[in-house]
């Protein structure tokens, strides 16, 4: 692009905001970001703010500005620097009154170049010193120490760990001049509430950075302050809010109590003066402060939880926070007792570890109420029609309710739980919606029950089989969840069999029902594989016929899934013969779908058919005792060349190509080493297209990750079952290429399926499995590395500096550890010259990286004795450049 005028810029902004034709607003969105990505942008960007024309072009340049410096920083020599903190604070001051969003953007812009400007010492102390006795600049100071503690961790930056520990370290220096300063604006300020919330705001965001001294805190006004305006009934909503992050915050940081104990006992006591408040607020109906007191009861229970654990009901382990909690609990509006579910996780995990009967007893009631109200809270209107939706928020609250009691009914006891809820049904005569609350809480826990000569269970059982047709239709789907959850009653007392499959068949039958009935079908068939073998007649009709229910596509699945599993127990003469039955419905549609003519010149969609075809060979895992004949080879040799036909027809498709991939990966795992000789062709061609289209295209990698993840789940299959076919055929260039340029995809499976496959490759040269073939693989893996070895530790270390997050390292370090293990003093000289080639300096002439550092990482991984060593020292090295 060349460079554009001012006036141009301007006349694109305006037509971006005001463009009345769609059209015009894209070619002036499209062009603006071309700008933004250019070196022009800084000095557009300085000009537009001094000729401060209107709202949109002023935001337009303050966004750009921090943009510019977040992502581009580099793009300026050290000699600029100065000048352009000094325009962007010249800006700041001359549109603080135009708009705040303004005022944002250009403090978000003057916070990242002074965390990347090293030059810059003191910034804090700089800016308070300049502004703080001009009332007038009192907003735009505030916003900056507000956003400066927020950027610090921010990931577009990335800083690296040397300059964030110095910027910590500077910043927890001058914290107390910034709360006195922020209390002086108090005072001087009064009640104005722009200004307290923002005063809130950046308090807030000074204890989130963890750098406030907690003595000097505890003891001051500004935590008054806070309180008041939360005790305040006439507080208003947003001032409230500000108020009750700030204190959630406060609460936060303190979260290691003992080191903190004179402000953790200032804001315990404070929280439990705002009760009064919370129904206060309750008898207004104000929703959103409810929801706001229910954060920081809940917060405090957080921070205090070891604390109430270690000492129940001794100091600051009082069990009036758990009090707290359930009075929200009791609130009507299930989203004000939702907020606290990860507390009570928590409490479980903890309580559960500490494996402590009295203590459990402490507890107990406290669980049994929260229970109690779970259940009132899972109820459906009184109204409401049709099944219960999963889909919606209720139904994700419902579905969140049901983990919770799973994760803490062991307190109470399962199967006393079980018991009562059932009593209340069989004794009392409730309405329909408290009925089908209780059979959905039973559902949740029915599995945590002893099955092993249970009464009750098998009265459950027998009862809700027993149901008429004329209940709700929410009270039958819902027993039919629970059905499918006590399949472990059903294995161990097999006289219920057939009651049961009769009554999920009346479902599967009805189109509301189909689904639910389908997946209760699936769980029986899981577990009472054994019993289910005398019935796999009856699942191989509903297989033939499942496109006459009324199923989802997850449902229709799962059923298959289920009848694979049961095929699998059969007789070993038998399962060659059912399982070609299986497929053979798929398997006709797609010739069927091969058969006809293109429409419009697009073949018809295949996947439904090999998702299908997939899960069958997927769950189908007969024992083959050694010698024997696999009986699936045979079934899956006569569907070869059907999926071959398939591939041919959709490889300009990647997501078709994709399924079958994955249809073939299972084929692969199913029949296992014996099918070597018979898969070469097919997964060749599987691989190679996939591999050549992904590779040609920009971007390909990074916009087909589910095919990159399937395409490489299959490569792994392949070296796991027949390594020498992979590794002498030309095409495993390509793949290690692929592998390598995939290896920067930031997607947790594909990238996940790239590292496997890698480290399986190269592990195969290692393991010496006594094998006959070990010496040739170990060969081949050799030229394969002499090749491409250099180029793939280098792009592993910049992956991981620079575009991996934390949780996929231990992948690249076993990727690393195995290219060690191969070769040591090869892989020694490899990940120096990687090393070298890192930046060791930000372009703001901060030290991302020591010569002792690189020295000391050098000599942690290759003198490393296991993986995790290296896995350690990969977490702490990132970390610099992050």
């Amino acid at each position: 692009m060349e460079k554009p005028t001012v006036a141009l810029v301007y006349q694109a902004v305006q037509a971006l905001y005001h463009d009345p034709d769609p059209a015009g607003k894209e070619r002036a969105s499209v062009w603006l970001g071309e700008l933004q990505r250019s070196m022009y942008a800084w000095e557009l960007a300085d000009q537009l703010l001094q000729l401060k024309q209107d709202v949109e072009s002023c935001y337009f340049a303050a966004q750009t500005m921090k943009m510019k410096i977040q992502m581009s920083f580099f793009e300026l020599p050290p000699e600029t620097h100065i000048a352009l903190r000094d325009s962007l604070l010249s800006h700041i001051q001359s549109l603080k009154d135009l708009s705040p969003i303004i005022v944002t953007q250009l403090a978000l812009a003057i916070a990242d170049l002074a965390l990347q400007m090293a030059s810059w010492k003191g910034c804090v102390h700089t800016l308070i010193e300049k502004y703080s006795n001009d009332v007038s600049s009192m907003t735009f100071l505030i916003e900056i120490l507000t956003v400066l503690p927020e950027e610090v961790h921010s990931r577009s930056l990335r800083i690296g760990a040397n300059r964030r520990t110095e910027i910590i370290e500077d910043l927890a220096y001058y914290s107390s001049t910034v709360v006195t300063l922020l209390m002086t604006c108090v005072e001087k300020s009064g009640s104005n509430e722009k200004m307290l919330i923002k005063v809130f705001r950046c308090l807030g965001s000074w204890f989130n950075l963890g750098v406030l001294d907690s003595n000097f805190m505890a003891n001051n006004q500004l935590l008054m302050v806070l309180f008041q305006v939360l005790q305040r009934d006439e507080t208003s909503t947003n001032l409230h809010e500000a108020a009750s992050d700030c204190v959630c915050s406060a609460l936060y940081a303190i979260e290691n109590v003992d080191t903190h104990m004179p402000l953790a006992q200032q804001l315990f006591q404070g929280v439990l003066t705002l009760e009064t408040a919370y129904h206060m607020a309750v008898a207004r109906e104000d929703l959103d402060k409810v929801l706001n007191y229910c954060r920081i009861f809940t917060e405090l229970c957080e921070t205090f939880l070891e604390t109430t654990v270690r000492s129940p009901g001794q100091g600051m382990g009082d069990l009036r926070t758990l009090e707290l909690l359930l009075i929200c609990a009791g609130h009507p509006q299930y989203e004000v007792v939702e907020i606290s579910f990860n507390f009570w996780y928590r409490l479980g995990e903890n309580l559960y570890k500490t494996n402590d009967p009295a203590l459990h007893g402490i507890f107990r009631p406290y669980i049994q109420r929260l229970l109690h109200g779970l259940a009132r809270h899972c109820q459906l209107d009184p109204d409401h029609e049709g099944i219960p939706e999963d889909t919606d928020d209720f139904g994700e609250f419902r579905m969140r309710v049901s983990d919770l009691v799973k994760d803490v009914i062991f307190l109470v006891g399962s199967m006393e739980c079980f018991s009562q809820l059932y009593s209340t049904l069989k004794e009392g005569n409730p309405p329909w919606e408290v009925t089908e609350a209780v059979l959905f809480i039973m559902a949740a826990i029915a599995k945590s029950v002893d099955p092993e000569n249970n009464p009750t269970l098998t009265e459950v059982l027998e009862q809700v089989v027993l149901l008429p047709e004329t209940v709700h239709i929410a009270v039958r789907y819902t027993s039919i969840e629970l059905v499918g959850e006590m399949s472990e009653v059903v294995d161990r007392n097999p006289r219920f069999l057939d009651p049961v499959l009769n009554y999920l068949m009346k479902g599967l039958r009805e189109k509301t029902l189909a689904s639910v009935a389908a997946k209760a079908i699936h769980n029986i068939c899981s577990v009472c594989r054994d019993h289910m073998a005398q019935h796999f007649q009856g699942l191989l009709d509903i297989a033939r016929a499942l496109d006459s229910f009324a199923l989802t596509t997850e449902a229709a699945v799962g059923l298959l899934k289920g009848t694979a599993l049961v095929l699998a127990r059969l007789p070993l003469e038998k399962i060659a013969e059912c399982l070609s039955d299986l497929c053979a419905v798929q398997v006709m549609a797609l010739k069927k779908l091969l058969s006809q003519d293109p429409r419009n010149g697009k073949a018809a969609d295949p996947t439904v058919w090999l998702d299908r075809l997939a899960v069958i060979f997927r769950h189908t895992n007969p024992i083959v005792e050694n010698g024997q004949t696999h009986p699936c080879q045979k079934v899956i040799q006569e569907i070869w060349p059907v999926l071959s036909e398939t591939l041919n027809t959709h490889q300009a498709d990647n997501r078709i190509v994709e399924r079958c991939c994955r249809c073939l990966r299972f084929a692969v795992r199913c029949v296992g080493k014996g099918s070597a000789s018979l898969l070469q062709p097919l997964v060749t061609q599987a691989l190679c297209m996939p591999t050549f289209q992904l590779l040609e295209q920009t971007n390909g990698l990074r916009n087909h990750p589910d095919t990159v993840d399937d395409l490489f789940r299959l490569a792994t299959r392949f070296v796991q079952r027949s390594p020498i076919t992979l590794l002498s055929s030309g095409i495993i260039v390509h793949i290690i290429q692929c592998a390598i340029a995939a290896t920067t995809l930031d997607h947790r499976d594909a990238n996940c399926s790239v590292m496997k496959f890698v480290r399986d490759l190269i592990h195969t040269g290692v393991s010496n499995d006594h094998e006959d073939d070990f010496e040739l693989r170990k060969q081949l893996i050799g030229q394969a590395m002499g090749q491409h070895g250099q180029q793939l530790v280098t792009q592993l270390m910049h992956t991981c500096c620079f575009c991996l997050p934390p949780y996929t390292l231990p992948d690249v370090a076993e990727v690393l550890w195995e290219i060690m293990v191969f070769d040591r003093p090869t892989f020694c000289r490899w990940l120096e010259n990687a090393l070298k080639g890192l930046p060791k300096e930000t372009s703001g002439g901060a030290v991302t990286v020591t010569h002792k550092q690189l020295t000391d990482f050098h000599k942690q991984v290759t003198s490393a004795e296991e993986c995790k060593q290296v896995c350690w020292a990969i977490r702490e090295f990132t970390r610099l450049f992050r």
